[in-house]
C-alpha cells in the first residue's frame, strides 16, 4: 500500500488523534524563501494519543504495522518551541512503512510511554529522554542508559551549551 492508501485507511477507520499529513513538494518559484521539502511524507498525531494510534495500526489487518523499527527526536532550530518525535513504523506482512510525527512543546517535552504498543521502543524512549529532556510518561525504566546520573542538560537539543569540563576532565 503507498502512503496515500495509508492515509485512507486512517481516516477510514478513524485512526485516534491523527492531525494531518505533510508530504515532499517542490519550491515555490514564486516565493524565494520556500525551499520545499524533501524527504519522505509523514503523518502528524496528537502526542498524548499516540499510544492508541500506534494500536490501531498495529491491530488493523489492512495496515498490520507490527514492527516500532525506530522512535527518536529532533530539534529543528535553537529558536523554534517544539521538539518533533519522529516513529517509524513497518508492516512486515505488506511490506509497506509508515513516519509518523508528534510536536512537543520544549517548555515542557511530556508524552505517554509508547511502551504500552510497543516494547521495542523501550531504549528508544530512553535515548531520547537523555539527549532531549523529553518524559515519556509510564515508562517501565527510565533510567539513564548513555549519561551520567548527574549530567546537565540534553546534548542533542540545539540550545543546548556544552560544558567545559565534567568532575575535573576537560570537555574541549
Amino acid at each position: 500500500m503507498d502512503f496515500q492508501g495509508i492515509h485512507d485507511r486512517l481516516r477510514a477507520i478513524g485512526a485516534p488523534g491523527l492531525l494531518g499529513v505533510d508530504e515532499p513538494r517542490a519550491p515555490d518559484p514564486a516565493d524565494k524563501k520556500d525551499k520545499g521539502r524533501a524527504g519522505d511524507p509523514f503523518v502528524l498525531v496528537d502526542p498524548q494519543l499516540l499510544v492508541d494510534f500506534l494500536r490501531v495500526c498495529r491491530d488493523d489487518e489492512r495496515l498490520r504495522f507490527e514492527l516500532l523499527a525506530d522512535l527518536s527526536a529532533t530539534d529543528p532550530a535553537k529558536d523554534d518551541e517544539h521538539l518533533w518525535v519522529n516513529v517509524q513504523l513497518l508492516s512486515l506482512r505488506h511490506r509497506h512503512r509508515l513516519a509518523v510525527k508528534c510536536l512537543l512543546p520544549k517548555a515542557a517535552p511530556r508524552m505517554p510511554s509508547t511502551v504500552p504498543a510497543h516494547r521495542s521502543s523501550q531504549w528508544h524512549e530512553r535515548e531520547c529522554a537523555e539527549m532531549f529532556g523529553i518524559t515519556f510518561e509510564g515508562h517501565p525504566d527510565p533510567r539513564n542508559m548513555l549519561l551520567p546520573d548527574d549530567w546537565v542538560g540534553y546534548p542533542l537539543r540545539k540550545d543546548y551549551e556544552f560544558p567545559k569540563e565534567y568532575h575535573g576532565i576537560s570537555c574541549e
